[in-house]
């Protein structure tokens, strides 16, 4: 697919198989990752300007295929900006569950290179393929089975750069996108560096990319050929001090493979502020019942949970309450969610409600202490059932009673 068979690049332009020695770390970056996602399962919108994403008057842009970023649209951009760029694009709610389950593959294929895997979101990681040199060749050699791999087995289309440190890896699989694979060399990272805009560095925003406009920075070499004490007095001594490292490719972090979630939780912004109470009680359901299935996923429960109500004016209130035993059931956290909601009184407009768990603990070393004549083993062989019903029929499959609008 693509240019899966393609050799290593350095710079934008193909060349020659790029020196890899000493360039163990990979960035893989999916591309147009839920984009790609709804056209593997609808091949008929293969080459079509496709969006994913909230279509109310405060949606946004969660994916689009590379056809519509043809017309200047992009991730979180709003989408009735996106529509006015591109008014003939096919528009798709996102599907949270397909994108996690084709997620847990690519990482899954990631594992079977090297344990040394640093997700940083659903569609992209860091690994070192150090150890697995011996086993299966260069770094290069390796992002290239990579690449394949996930094309024969997931159908979905991969960048990936290769290089000596984090952040120059990352830079080259945005080089490369869509469907490329970018090396540079480690003596070569300089001459990679240099000719990049200085808004291509880690941390400088549009912001600091002004205040080094100020001063006359415009690339990354420029701000790697500045003196010291002239970019302190410009961006501060802690900030001057990391742009300067990254601008000489400076960058000692290891690739760390992903610790444990810490929380678990689901969250909705409102198309129009609400301030009906019993709406709000009945979306703190929905978002009961999707967390508890999120945490049931992930083989998890928790015992903190927490939720979140922020007003049209940005300002957020936060409750939490710890349960008695840790939980995955709709119910438990519906009931603790409930309790911290109508705790917090009366209130005005509501832009966005969430609900969050933590204190994470694996579900099958959890032990479960019943009191007689609980309903407990009822409600778990019910959520095993929603669960099934869920995973074949989609998340609207099965929903509480009160969740159930006439028009449904």
């Amino acid at each position: 697919m693509g240019r899966s068979q393609s050799l290593p690049r350095v710079g934008p332009a193909p060349g020659p198989l790029a020196n890899d020695a000493g360039c163990p770390i990979l960035h893989v970056d999916m591309d147009a990752f839920f984009a790609s996602v709804e056209v593997r399962r609808r091949p008929d919108l293969a080459g079509r300007p496709l969006l994913v994403g909230g279509t109310g008057n405060r949606g946004v842009v969660a994916s689009a295929s590379y056809e519509a970023r043809r017309f200047g649209v992009g991730s979180a951009m709003p989408m009735g900006r996106a529509l006015r760029l591109c008014p003939h694009a096919v528009v798709l709610s996102p599907d949270g569950a397909a994108y996690r389950e084709a997620s847990n593959s690519v990482m899954t294929i990631f594992r079977t290179v090297t344990d040394l895997v640093e997700p940083l979101s659903v569609d992209e990681a860091f690994l070192d393929v150090a150890g697995a040199i011996r086993r299966m060749g260069s770094p290069a050699t390796i992002a290239a089975h990579i690449r394949s791999t996930v094309a024969a087995e997931q159908g979905l289309t991969c960048s990936v750069g290769v290089a000596s440190t984090k952040f120059v890896a990352k830079l080259a699989s945005t080089r490369c996108k869509p469907d490329g694979l970018l090396v540079v060399p480690a003596d070569g990272v300089d001459q990679f560096l240099r000719p990049l805009p200085i808004g291509a560095l880690w941390g400088v925003g549009a912001r600091t990319e002004e205040q080094l406009g100020r001063i006359g920075l415009a690339t990354v070499g420029d701000l790697a050929d500045t003196p010291p004490d002239r970019l302190r007095r410009t961006v501060g001594p802690a900030a001057a001090a990391h742009l300067s490292a990254l601008a000489h490719g400076v960058d000692p972090r290891p690739v760390v493979a992903r610790s444990p979630e810490k929380s678990i939780g689901a969250e909705e912004t409102f198309d129009l502020d609400v301030t009906d109470e019993a709406a709000l009680r009945r979306e703190l359901l929905r978002l009961s019942e999707k967390t508890a299935r999120r945490l049931r996923h992930a083989g998890l429960r928790g015992r903190t949970v927490s939720i979140k109500i922020r007003a049209p004016d940005f300002s957020t209130f936060t409750r939490a309450r710890t349960l008695p035993a840790a939980t995955d059931s709709g119910q438990d956290l519906y009931a603790a969610a409930r309790a911290l909601f109508d705790g917090l009184g009366r209130f005005g407009p509501v832009r966005l409600v969430g609900i969050r768990v933590e204190g994470l603990v694996q579900a099958d070393a959890t032990p479960e202490q019943l009191a007689l004549g609980a309903d407990e083993p009822r409600w778990r062989e019910a959520d095993r059932a929603v669960d099934a019903a869920v995973r074949r029929f989609g998340s609207a499959a099965v929903r509480p009673g009160s969740l159930i609008r006439p028009a449904d």
